[in-house]
């Protein structure tokens, strides 16, 4: 099979920026105005490219919005994916998991946005990705070696899975940046204080062992 023409690559590159670009631009639409409120016209005049291109590169608005959850999902599991913490003892191999979720989420509040708003849908567009249906395995895999690893050694406790874990450091983040306007509006606090940091991110480590040890 004879190797594509340098024109057939460039158009192939071409193609790849344009939808990475379209990607970007619908991830902030999406997250700034919500499933209902995002429009794909405005989605295309930020891309400089037309609503047709867009539906023939995604299908429509729904397989676009589908599309974005995917890409945003897909991010959070590539890190963990790379974490090496076999090498580290239960405890802090579970503190480096929190820390990176924490510093993914805080870094990523447009993720946050996403995630809030599908729960408003209930779930209904991520229910319909294969993609995100494949997820759930890889994610909770690391967490369950490191627990058994902690209970083999006599430091876990027993009655608690990969899943509890994760819902206990994703509670965490996610309501630190979700919920960080209402928060400050009552109790005067701003979550994400620069001052306050390094103090959150330590606490959230602090209450998984506490609680695993305990």
């Amino acid at each position: 099979m004879a190797a594509p023409s340098s024109s057939d690559a460039e158009r192939l590159r071409d193609k790849d920026r344009t939808r990475a670009d379209i990607l970007d631009v619908a991830t902030r639409e999406f997250a700034d105005k919500g499933y209902t409120g995002a429009r794909v016209d405005e989605i295309a005049e930020r891309t400089s490219t037309t609503k047709r291109m867009i539906y023939y590169y995604f299908g429509g608005k729904e397989q676009l919005y589908i599309a974005v959850l995917e890409k945003a999902y897909l991010a959070i599991r590539a890190l963990e994916a790379q974490l090496d913490v076999e090498h580290l003892d239960p405890e802090d191999a579970l503190r480096r998991l929190a820390e990176l979720t924490f510093d993914h989420h805080e870094a990523h509040p447009d993720f946050i946005r996403l995630v809030s708003i599908e729960n408003i849908h209930r779930a209904e567009h991520i229910a319909r990705s294969e993609v995100l249906a494949g997820l759930a395995n890889p994610a909770l895999d690391g967490l369950t070696q490191i627990l058994e690893r902690g209970r083999a050694a006599g430091r876990f406790r027993d009655d608690v899975d990969a899943l509890d874990v994760h819902m206990v450091i994703s509670s965490f983040c996610v309501f630190r940046l979700a919920n960080r306007h209402t928060f400050a509006a009552i109790f005067g606090r701003d979550m994400l204080d620069p001052d306050r940091r390094a103090h959150y991110r330590h606490m959230l480590g602090d209450m998984l062992i506490d609680y695993l040890t305990s």
